[in-house]
């Protein structure tokens, strides 16, 4: 299937490459957002970049159900009976992260943070499957954490980064349906 931009569609403004691109992008500013605690920009830039590589399975593989924004697609996503169970889990998770007023007192551990990270990972890694298929799946270059990589190294500069309160406004924290979180003592 051939692509054929349309800058004034939200969808075909960008290629599937692109917005793939851009989702590795994202991932970085919400990365670096919440390492110094900025959650609602880190929270809103996990599931904007999650929602970027599904764009890019929509151009290729469209899909009503899946709505038009990110929040459309994880839900979609999550009540897709067809996709893995790890990626509708997945795709709940960040759903359902939201960041709290500032009135409340927000507990997160680094390792929840990780598991939100890899939640977004999980769902732009079945955005690139169904963009390019699984059998391209060993033609994609890993970071050591095994996250898919960008094909020349993307640099975020500080003003990217400082612009990031323009994605993610908001209060501060998780405010989670921890019902599937809960670790166990």
């Amino acid at each position: 299937m051939g692509f054929t931009r349309d800058p004034s569609h939200w969808l075909l403004r960008l290629s599937p490459e692109e917005w793939i691109q851009a989702g590795l992008v994202e991932l970085r500013r919400a990365e670096g957002a919440l390492h110094r605690g900025q959650l609602a920009p880190g929270y809103a830039g996990l599931k904007r970049a999650a929602g970027m590589a599904l764009n890019a399975a929509l151009i290729t593989q469209p899909r009503d159900a899946w709505g038009r924004t990110y929040v459309e697609h994880l839900t979609a996503l999550e009540e897709d009976l067809e996709a893995p169970s790890a990626v509708r889990e997945a795709a709940g998770a960040l759903r359902r992260l939201k960041a709290g007023s500032g009135t409340l007192i927000n507990l997160r551990t680094p390792s929840s943070e990780a598991r939100w990270v890899e939640a977004a990972k999980t769902v732009m890694a079945h955005g690139y499957a169904l963009t390019y298929g699984s059998s391209r799946a060993d033609e994609v270059s890993r970071e050591p954490d095994g996250a898919p990589s960008a094909k020349a190294p993307i640099e975020v500069s500080e003003s990217d980064e400082a612009s990031s309160g323009a994605w993610g406004a908001g209060g501060s924290g998780p405010l989670l349906d921890n019902t599937a979180e809960k670790e166990s003592p």
